[in-house]
């Protein structure tokens, strides 16, 4: 009985683990693959070089530099800390 009472716990997605994390900020492709499964539609960070490429690119990149610098004000402990996963998103997106 106590062999069918222990089930392997069930892991987390990636995308909200360690394992889906990008080490300078945001998911890496596998965190952005869970996070698909799941019915999210989330794409890599653009940096200035190709949001200078493409209009859509750069109207991408601007709305989330105006989302985050809203989070920053919403959050200012993390927006003083430069390794938070705030700051890192944003040095991703050159923010």
């Amino acid at each position: 009985m106590a062999k069918t009472a222990k089930k392997a716990a069930a892991k987390s997605p990636a995308w909200t683990r360690k394992a889906g994390q990008n080490p300078n900020g945001g998911l890496n492709a596998t965190g952005r693959a869970s996070a698909k499964k799941e019915g999210h539609n989330l794409k890599p960070p653009v940096k200035k070089e190709e949001a200078a490429k493409s209009k859509k690119s750069a109207a991408r990149r601007k709305s989330y530099c105006a989302r985050s610098a809203g989070q920053a004000k919403m959050f200012p402990k993390a927006a003083k800390d430069p390794n938070s996963r705030l700051n890192k998103a944003r040095r991703a997106w050159d923010c």
